[in-house]
């Protein structure tokens, strides 16, 4: 991961989120930023000056616009905004979440469109270095008028109220962590209260987040799919190219090489390639597992199409023009992410579903060619991964609750001023407890086809395979009396989560 983003002349990558988010990537703000914000401050600081009222300048904000605020009350206007929409409620978010929704905002500070000073830009860029991380909680966006609550709850610590999480992770009141890293608190001037919580950029935050996610569990998933083919004695011609060129999507033909090359040099597949093999066809959870596996890539890639444009996109309201003008728009409006939040929803539960099939085919005596019921060491005295299944199966079942769209709900809000909203926020935060689901799915296969090719002994796995099951090994005991499954459950997730497993298979 880079060590420093520096914003300048273009967008933020979306590896560069992760960086910050993560991998606490420092920011710079490049020195044409900068003259760029103070040329644009300009604009604002004349508007504020004229006797014709400006939206967001000089005015109220959403149904209050009508109100022309004098001077003398415009700071106390930028407070009351921002403590106003700081209404947050529930636990407090994910801290990568609230470091990505940061660095996004501050992107589009960057941009000039906003308004904003740059000391203000600066302030913000050392909140995120200082490695404080504002109370943001899981209830107040809408995905309309950007991520409203979340954000404010950003610029109330630049203020120096609410509360944040320190580097050691515990939370302060935002005034006391503000001073013991040296950061002065803001005050803010006109527009900047708009600027700080017009934007979309939880929700983009989430879905970049997640698509990264997603690209290392699908790479998982064609790994786990691998090891259960050879451990049910399946073949791998069907994922042939020649075969899959047929039907001409990048994400199947992708999975299917990714499969057959973890395949390649498996004994156990040899074993029953020869005339004496009975079997025609195998189950459509292994024979079709690239194009599920492949129709996800692709959504996936959908997925980071919208993300790259929103990434180049200045979202605030009003936006200040490079002519000096001040427009209203409705860019803020998070239907673009939303849809594709909610889409990404549905290949991770389908995904899920089909790894699910395929440990409970290696698990079930009539189906598992020959391995042990349940895979136990003595059937009916051990139970083995019995009950391991039972855990994917809830899993999968909420997995399909949280593949219903968020994005086609709408609750009016603001006197029906916004009376048509996203819910953007809420289709990110329910995917990203798909994204742990999956998880879990993959790594309950993952243990239990690294047992199944251990019990195909004295037949050897692909070296692929075989490194992948030894570094299960490595955190899970190999086949016995049954054990407690929970800590190797969880032990596994964590070689997912961390990509452990992908390391592996590369290694290999």
């Amino acid at each position: 991961m880079e060590r420093t983003v520096r914003l300048d002349a273009g967008p933020v990558s979306r590896e560069q989120v992760v960086a910050v988010a993560r991998g606490s990537a420092r920011v710079e703000l490049g020195e044409t930023v900068l003259k760029n914000l103070a040329e644009t401050r300009c604009h604002i600081d004349a508007l504020a000056e004229a006797e014709q009222p400006t939206y967001g300048v000089s005015t109220g904000f959403g149904a209050l616009a009508i109100r022309h605020i004098p001077p003398d009350r415009r700071t106390a206007l930028q407070r009351s905004l921002i403590r106003s929409h700081a209404a947050g409620a529930g636990p407090a978010v994910e801290p990568e979440v609230v470091r990505a929704l940061m660095l996004l905002r501050l992107s589009t500070l960057a941009t000039g469109y906003t308004g904003v000073r740059p000391e203000t830009a600066a302030a913000l860029a050392g909140l995120l270095n200082a490695g404080l991380v504002p109370v943001v909680h899981e209830y107040g966006s809408l995905g309309c008028s950007g991520d409203l609550a979340p954000l404010a709850a950003v610029a109330l610590a630049l203020m120096g109220e609410g509360e944040v999480f320190d580097r050691d992770g515990n939370r302060r009141p935002a005034a006391d962590a503000l001073r013991d890293a040296g950061l002065t608190p803001v005050t803010l001037a006109e527009k900047e209260g708009l600027a700080l919580t017009n934007g979309t950029d939880g929700m983009l935050g989430m879905l970049v987040l997640a698509l990264a996610d997603l690209n290392r569990l699908l790479d998982t998933a064609d790994l786990t799919g691998a090891m259960s083919v050879e451990a049910l004695l399946g073949t791998d011609r069907a994922f042939a190219a020649d075969l899959q060129a047929l039907r001409p999507h990048p994400g199947q033909a992708r999975s299917a090489r990714r499969m057959s090359a973890a395949l390649r040099g498996s004994e156990i597949v040899a074993s029953h390639r020869g005339p004496d093999c009975t079997r025609v066809q195998d189950a459509y959870s292994l024979r079709c597992a690239p194009q599920v596996h492949g129709a996800a890539r692709d959504t996936v890639s959908h997925g980071e199409l919208v993300a790259d444009r929103e990434l180049a996109a200045a979202i605030d309201n009003p936006v200040v023009l490079a002519d000096g003008r001040v427009e209203s728009n409705g860019n803020f409006h998070g239907a673009p992410i939303a849809y594709v939040l909610d889409f990404l929803a549905i290949p991770a539960a389908d995904v899920a579903s089909i790894a699910e099939r395929r440990t409970d085919r290696m698990l079930d005596i009539t189906r598992s060619q020959g391995l042990p019921a349940f895979l136990a060491h003595d059937p009916g005295v051990d139970s083995g991964y019995m009950i391991a299944q039972y855990t994917q199966a809830a899993v999968v079942s909420e997995l399909k609750r949280l593949a219903v769209p968020a994005s086609v709900d709408s609750i009016p809000s603001s006197a029906m001023q916004e009376d048509h909203v996203s819910m953007g926020w809420s289709a990110a935060r329910k995917l990203r407890r798909a994204v742990d689901g999956l998880t879990t799915v993959l790594a309950v296969e993952l243990l239990t086809a690294a047992r199944a090719l251990d019990l195909r002994a004295p037949l050897r796995p692909a070296p692929v395979t075989a490194a992948v099951r030894d570094l299960v090994r490595a955190r899970a005991g190999g086949p016995g009396p049954d054990r407690h499954l929970a800590p190797e459950i969880a032990a596994v997730e964590e070689l997912v989560r961390s990509g452990a497993v992908l390391e592996a298979l590369e290694e290999a």
